[in-house]
């Protein structure tokens, strides 16, 4: 069966919720995971450090090097990237998964915010795209996916939080134009946003709390969905906007209940599909 074994994937945000699943997804077919995130110390209101992610993958049956990165910081990122590079020979796939959100009209997002996601969301995926890239472009199979929405432009997704939007919206403006970019030296780019919320902690602590998680999926659909698109050729898979129920579909998936906290319960979509 095809796999990920050997294969060094530079994941922003990677210590926990979506990042870390995908990190143990490729960490069970033996690759090595770079976790590339802020929380280096337990934080009082969020689960997990890079430290405890990497102990993580490596019982999963990957290998781990924690880089504690600020992506704002292009110095941070570098340094990252070549200690990923002296540890493991290269990187072969870059998951752009760090983000910042606050769902708030214009009157009530302060410019700190405004910054913070900019910085975060748009500023931090190119800086890494940036930095990977020229190594990207030694491997064998290289690809680059962006943990972002579909290009919908219709006002509705604007009006409530248009900071918000524009911010991950930078991050697929990113993927339509680094694709046809890279297409012809075989570097794949591509985004992958979920159907349904997703039970991580921005949902607990910004988006519903324990209700709306358990109208939720689990990290572990966006894992699964991820693994699949990583795993397609890089020249025949470029400038795509996934959604992960659609992967998983178009692999022969006919029953997602195995990713629903409460299997009963009525789904909440997400924003953007």
């Amino acid at each position: 069966m095809p796999s990920l074994k050997g294969k060094t994937l530079f994941i922003t945000g990677a210590s926990r919720g979506i990042g870390k699943a995908i990190g143990l997804r490729a960490a069970r077919d033996g690759a090595n995971i770079v976790i590339a995130a802020k929380t280096a110390a337990p934080h009082p209101k969020l689960p997990g450090t890079i430290y405890t992610a990497a102990a993580e993958i490596e019982a999963a049956g990957g290998r781990a090097l924690a880089c504690a990165v600020d992506i704002r910081l292009e110095e941070q990122v570098r340094e990252a990237v070549a200690k990923a590079v002296e540890t493991f020979g290269g990187i072969d796939i870059l998951v752009n998964n760090a983000s910042a959100i606050r769902l708030t009209g214009t009157l009530a997002t302060p410019m700190q915010r405004f910054d913070l996601m900019h910085q975060v969301n748009v500023r931090g995926t190119f800086s890494c795209s940036q930095a990977c890239i020229p190594h990207l472009l030694k491997a064998s199979n290289p690809h680059i996916l962006n943990i972002s929405p579909p290009l919908n432009f219709e006002p509705r997704w604007f009006a409530p939080h248009v900071a918000y939007t524009m911010a991950k919206y930078g991050m697929s403006l990113c993927v339509l134009g680094m694709a046809e970019e890279f297409r012809a030296q075989g570097v794949a780019v591509n985004a992958l946003w979920p159907r349904t919320i997703i039970a991580t902690a921005a949902v607990l602590n910004l988006l519903g709390g324990e209700q709306a998680l358990n109208r939720s999926r689990t990290p572990e659909i966006m894992a699964d969905a991820a693994h699949a698109v990583l795993m397609r050729p890089s020249r025949e898979c470029t400038g795509n906007f996934f959604v992960d129920d659609e992967v998983l579909r178009a692999q022969g998936a006919t029953d997602l209940k195995q990713y629903s906290r409460s299997p009963e319960a009525e789904l909440i979509p997400d924003l953007f599909v």
